[in-house]
């Protein structure tokens, strides 16, 4: 009797160590797919960094170019008369035609460059729900093989 007894917790004790083992195995598996989640979500947020970055140095490229192209001084808006030398630029025209055309000018590219801000806003706002949604997938199976953990071991 007392061998069974004996026998019985020993089988009890090796069943209780392979569900734990199994557990621990399942928790580093989680641990494992939430880590490549996190390196997922931190590569994308750095790629997304870089292009804002790259886009910003691009369009303050641009705008240089543009004031050189159309003789406005770099210099003359950075020092804080950026009124005076708009004022200078439009003496600088010589008819009612001119002056239509370069509104026109300025209109399409405000135009252009509003519609690169609202693209750039909506490629962001579709990263961050796709992170977010990835993100809490991998909490919920992360919630979810815990429970099952907490089962098993009932």
């Amino acid at each position: 009797m007392n061998q069974d007894f004996t026998q019985q917790w020993l089988t009890e004790i090796q069943e209780l160590r392979e569900q734990m083992a199994a557990l621990q195995s399942d928790r580093d598996t989680a641990w494992e797919s939430a880590q490549k989640w996190r390196q997922l979500y931190n590569t994308e947020a750095e790629q997304r960094r870089t292009d804002a970055q790259l886009s910003q140095q691009a369009i303050a490229s641009l705008k240089a170019d543009l004031h050189k192209l159309r003789g406005l001084e770099v210099e003359t808006l950075a020092a804080g008369t950026p009124l005076t030398a708009i004022q200078q630029e439009i003496e600088q025209l010589k008819s009612v035609e001119e002056l239509q055309t370069k509104l026109i000018a300025v209109i399409k590219e405000r135009d252009r460059l509003l519609q690169a801000l609202k693209t750039e806003q909506d490629n962001h706002g579709q990263t961050r729900n796709s992170l977010t949604t990835a993100l809490g997938d991998a909490i919920d199976s992360l919630t979810q093989e815990r429970a099952r953990g907490e089962k098993e071991s009932q």
